[in-house]
C-alpha cells in the first residue's frame, strides 16, 4: 500500500455532494462510509435515521463471490467446477458446462434466465426453475450482465455442498466473524429505508436502461414487500449500511483473522479473468472471480470507479447508483447507498461515478 494521508477537505467535498443530491431533492436519503485500517473514517446518513439499512442491489454480488471463495479455499468448490456435477437438474437443456467461473464472470450464457424471489427462495421451485433455462451461447465464449440469474445457480451449489442456507452461511462464517452483523442477505424490512422511484426520464439515453429493464422498476420495487426481501436474492437483495460495506470490504484488504484462504483472496480481488467487451459500457469487462477491477486502461470512470482509484481497486456497483470498492493502494474502501431509484438510469450512474471519485481523492499522496 502506497503511503497516503487523508484529505480533509476531500472529504468535505464527499461530504456536501452526497448531502446536496438528498437537499436538492434529486434523492430521498443516501448514506457514504469511507474507511481505512479496519477503522471507519466517514459515516454519514442524510434523509434517515442515522441507523438505517438499505438494499444493496448488485453490491449483493461480491457477498454471494465470498461465499464461493471460502468453499474454494476449504477445497469442497473449484472455480472449473461445473454446477451440473454439485446440482444435476441444472444440466438440462444443454446447460452441463457451465462453470462457477463462468457464473462470478458474467460469461454463463444465461442472463436473463427467469427467477421470482418467491421461486428462488423455495428449493422445490428454483430447481425446477433451472430445470426450464437455456443457453443464449456457449459459457465462456462471450459476455452480458447476469443480473440475478447466476447467482441463484450459484446460492444452491453453496447449499448442496455445505448443507445448509447461502443466508445462514454467509451470517454464521462471514458477517459474524467479520463484526458486522447488519450485513445480512435478505432480512425483515425493520430499519431498511423503503425503495423509491425519483427523478425524470431523459429521452435518447439507451445502454444502461437495458439492465434496468432486466431489474427495473417493477422488480426493485419489489423489495419493499417483506416477502421478497426475506428471500435474500443473491445477486441483488443484501441489505447493509454503507458502514457494513465499506468495513466489508477493508475485510477484503486485510483479511482479519483469515476468514478467506490468502491465495484464494488475492486471486478474487486482483485476477482479471474477464476482458470480454462489455456491451453495456462498451469497455472491456475487467471481471475477476465475483469482482470488478478498475484497470489500468483509463476506463475506470466507465466500471463506476470514477476517476481517480488506483488500478488495482476493486469492487461491486449497483443499479440504482450504491457504490462499493476498496483501493489497495490508498488503504480505503468506499461504501454508498441510496433509496432513490432514479428513473435516468445513465444520470444515476454518473452520479455515482462521481461521488465514488470524490471518495478516492481523500487519499493523497
Amino acid at each position: 500500500m502506497t503511503s497516503t494521508t487523508i484529505d480533509s477537505v476531500a472529504i468535505d467535498a464527499l461530504v456536501a455532494r452526497s448531502w446536496r443530491d438528498v437537499s436538492d431533492g434529486t434523492l430521498p436519503s443516501c448514506q457514504l462510509a469511507l474507511a481505512r485500517e479496519g477503522e471507519l473514517i466517514v459515516s454519514e446518513t442524510f434523509g434517515a435515521p442515522s441507523d438505517a439499512r438499505y438494499v444493496t442491489f448488485s453490491v449483493t454480488k461480491a457477498f454471494s463471490a465470498a461465499i464461493a471463495w471460502l468453499l474454494i479455499g476449504d477445497g469442497s468448490l473449484k472455480d472449473s467446477t461445473r454446477v451440473a456435477d454439485v446440482v444435476p437438474e441444472f444440466g438440462a437443456n444443454g446447460k452441463q458446462e457451465v462453470t462457477i467461473e463462468h457464473l462470478l464472470t458474467h460469461t454463463a450464457g444465461f442472463p436473463r434466465a427467469p427467477m421470482r424471489p418467491e421461486e428462488g427462495a423455495d428449493r422445490e421451485q428454483r430447481v425446477k426453475r433451472f430445470e426450464t433455462w437455456r443457453l443464449d451461447w456457449e459459457p465462456g465464449t462471450r459476455t452480458e450482465y447476469h443480473a440475478t440469474s447466476a447467482y441463484w445457480a450459484l446460492a444452491e451449489v453453496i447449499d448442496r455442498i455445505t448443507g445448509g442456507d447461502y443466508r445462514a452461511v454467509f451470517a454464521e462464517r462471514i458477517a459474524g466473524p467479520l463484526g458486522i452483523p447488519g450485513l445480512t442477505m435478505g432480512g425483515t424490512p425493520d430499519g431498511v429505508v423503503p425503495i423509491e422511484v425519483c427523478g425524470q426520464q431523459v429521452d435518447g439515453k439507451e445502454g444502461l436502461g437495458d439492465r434496468v429493464k432486466e431489474t427495473g422498476e417493477d422488480f426493485l420495487l419489489r423489495f419493499n414487500e417483506p416477502e421478497v426481501l426475506a428471500a435474500g436474492v443473491p445477486g441483488a437483495g443484501a441489505v447493509a449500511a454503507a458502514s457494513d460495506i465499506a468495513l466489508f470490504y477493508q475485510a477484503l484488504l486485510h483479511n482479519p483473522g483469515e476468514v478467506w484462504s490468502g491465495d484464494v483472496l488475492r486471486d478474487a480481488t486482483s485476477n482479471i479473468r474477464n476482458t470480454m467487451l462489455d456491451p453495456l459500457f462498451n469497455v472491456p469487462a475487467n471481471r475477476s472471480l465475483g469482482l470488478v477491477v478498475a484497470g489500468d486502461d483509463g476506463k475506470s470512470l466507465s466500471r463506476g470507479f470514477g476517476r481517480s482509484v488506483g488500478p488495482r481497486a476493486f469492487g461491486a456497483m449497483g443499479v440504482g447508483g450504491q457504490i462499493a470498492w476498496a483501493d489497495p493502494d490508498s488503504g480505503l474502501s468506499f461504501g454508498y447507498v441510496t433509496n432513490g431509484l432514479d428513473v435516468d438510469v445513465v444520470g444515476s450512474f454518473m452520479r455515482s461515478a462521481k461521488i465514488a471519485g470524490l471518495a478516492a481523492r481523500t487519499a493523497s499522496p
